[in-house]
């Protein structure tokens, strides 16, 4: 089509015709809408436009420059500034006055100056490019103060085109400024980086992109939501011009309510704070089910899971920072909305320094394995299983993992909370009628530990129903046992050796809490059982470690008792006279009872003779 007046030759009739034609208004993209025209209007980006201003008011602009840093930073758009503020009529300035022909021709949507060329190193980088650019170089401006060459994509030069170009960067004329932008530089020539000014431009933060796109939003009388703008900024990874560009899309897809956190959601596919909190939660409670579940959420929602993987990931970062950061959200490091904040900082309270740090490697492993991946639901799901289960990891990292966990459930109490709940389901059990049994003797039971054992009455009980041995001991409500004379507590200090032994199939530690130990009295079904000390007191009562040793007892002797733990300074030397308790297996050989008496004369002699002893007199006190 062409415009009102304008002949237009129509294919149909091959003839030419003139339409009266509207021209639409094609509207342009935000980040060409809103490329900075001064040094001022750079975000972000003042560790290179500070020196660049002061250079320029000093009348000492260098004659080549290297711009480098990521796309999308402002490079281009500050060589094109460099260049109006060279060729302004009142430049060199920091501040151009943008009505004079030279400042018109390079505003961000003049028609260009013929003495600023732009050229593209992607396709004019080969050796003859540079050797025409040279020759045109040593003609004078048409209009201007300088004839100034930007060089887009540097890199892309080939090394003999750089090698026609040296000379001239090295060397050149008066009128002749040159600015090379590029995002990788050390790919350029290194004898044309030592002849250039180098700069090197930053991404930029998510706060400051989210203020920045708010500014846009405003400037095009947008509603905007501060949650969808901070949203746009972590899509843009800190590339102005990429977020600029994300910000149009999600603006040209949006109703009349504005840029909504939904709609934005929606349109960049990215994963919902309201999903990640509930993956980390689970995480933090070991919830299995939970973190099955937001997988299954995450594939039937369409969500891709690199993105997921990503967005978790960053969540992990966040958590980790605010860990070892007291003022991460005042200095910067954390990026967020306040009320994510909030709820982030009381994730970080839920998991050790070690687990967190072996989730986001487990994450980052994932993330890696998600490239190609012909199944990614599977590896969603293994890393899932993997983050439930650390001691899958045989290396430091797991082991600290556990660590963590054991500390944390311990400092909240949950051990106490298991063992209470166990209690109160071995006495619902309890209390069910038990089928009567017939009286046995102690040799059916346990084996003989003794002469006392040989020649000892059989004990009779109260009939119990036998439970199965399980990791945990099963509690149940006391039963009193029938009021026994002194052979029964004899019976209870000559088995105590096979009580020791079957609670160790309880637990270890109870079974070393209990292995100085010795029964005092049995009275009225209570058992009193002296320990040395107050603290094994206050752990056995407070472990449960007393109802395992209850249950030992009537595994062995078929005898159900109450234990009370009291207090015996001298039982560990009732052990030792009496031998009821099994101690750990002695570090030297125990001598044989055929072993002749020797008396201490002739240890002596022996110990000088055949081990080189050397004996040394008592030191007088």
């Amino acid at each position: 089509m062409g415009a009102r007046g304008v002949p237009v030759f129509s294919p149909r009739t091959r003839a030419w015709s003139r339409w009266a034609v509207k021209v639409a208004h094609v509207p342009m993209a935000l980040y060409r809408t809103y490329r900075p025209a001064t040094l001022d209007e750079v975000v972000g980006q003042e560790h290179v436009t500070g020196p660049l201003r002061r250079a320029l008011a000093n009348d000492r602009v260098h004659h080549a420059y290297l711009f480098s840093g990521p796309r999308g930073c402002g490079k281009t758009s500050t060589a094109r500034i460099l260049a109006r503020s060279l060729n302004c009529e009142q430049g060199p300035t920091p501040d151009p006055c943008g009505v004079c022909q030279s400042c018109t021709d390079l505003a961000a949507n003049g028609p260009g100056s013929l003495d600023v060329i732009e050229l593209d190193a992607a396709s004019h980088g080969g050796v003859d490019d540079t050797r025409d650019l040279r020759e045109r170089a040593m003609f004078a401006p048409a209009s201007s103060r300088y004839k100034i060459y930007i060089i887009d994509e540097a890199h892309m030069v080939s090394p003999a085109g750089f090698n026609a170009l040296l000379k001239l960067v090295e060397e050149p004329p008066e009128h002749v400024r040159f600015i090379f932008a590029t995002t990788e530089a050390e790919k350029v020539l290194p004898t044309i980086r030592s002849r250039t000014h180098n700069y090197t431009f930053r991404l930029l933060p998510v706060k400051l992109l989210q203020q920045h796109l708010a500014t846009v939003c405003e400037a095009e009388g947008i509603a905007a939501e501060p949650a969808a703008l901070a949203l746009i900024a972590r899509a843009g990874a800190g590339s102005v011009r990429d977020s600029l560009s994300v910000l149009g899309q999600v603006i040209s897809g949006s109703g009349p309510e504005g840029v909504t956190y939904a709609e934005a959601l929606l349109q960049l596919g990215m994963t919902d704070a309201a999903l990640l909190d509930e993956t980390v939660d689970a995480l933090a409670v070991h919830d299995g089910a939970a973190l099955f579940i937001v997988i299954d959420r995450v594939m039937e929602a369409g969500h891709e899971p690199r993105r997921f993987v990503t967005d978790l990931l960053e969540r992990l970062r966040d958590l980790i920072v605010l860990q070892n950061v007291p003022g991460a959200v005042e200095s910067g490091l954390i990026d967020a909305p306040d009320d994510q904040v909030a709820r982030e900082i009381e994730q970080a309270r839920l998991f050790g320094a070690a687990e967190l740090a072996r989730a986001a490697d487990v994450v980052s492993e994932t993330l890696s394995a998600l490239r190609g991946a012909t199944a990614p639901r599977l590896q969603l799901e293994l890393m899932v299983a993997r983050l439930l289960l650390p001691a899958a990891d045989t290396d430091e990292r797991g082991f600290l993992a556990r660590l963590d966990q054991l500390e944390r459930r311990i400092l909240t109490g949950e051990f106490q909370q298991e063992v209470a709940t166990q209690s109160a389901a071995a006495q619902s059990v309890a209390t069910a009628p038990a089928p009567p049994s017939r009286p046995r003797k102690l040799s059916e039971v346990a084996p003989s530990t003794g002469k006392a054992a040989a020649s000892a009455e059989p004990v009779v009980a109260e009939p119990v129903v036998a439970e199965p041995v399980v990791s945990e001991p099963v509690v149940s409500e006391p039963v009193v046992a029938k009021t026994l004379s002194g052979a029964g507590l004899t019976e209870l200090k000559s088995m105590w050796p096979a009580v020791l032994d079957a609670i160790k199939s309880y637990s270890r530690v109870a079974w070393v809490l209990f292995s100085v130990s010795a029964p005092l009295s049995l009275e009225n079904g209570v058992l009193a059982v002296g320990l040395d000390n107050a603290n094994k007191i206050n752990n056995a009562r407070a472990s449960g470690h007393d109802e395992r040793l209850r249950q030992a007892i009537l595994d062995v002797m078929h005898l159900d008792v109450k234990i009370d733990v009291v207090l015996a300074p001298e039982a560990a030397s009732t052990v030792t006279a009496t031998g009821t308790a099994r101690t750990s297996p002695p570090v030297a050989d125990t001598p044989s009872l055929d072993d002749e008496n020797m008396d201490d004369a002739v240890g002596v002699d022996l110990a000088l003779r055949e081990l080189g002893a050397t004996q040394i007199g008592e030191i007088e006190h």
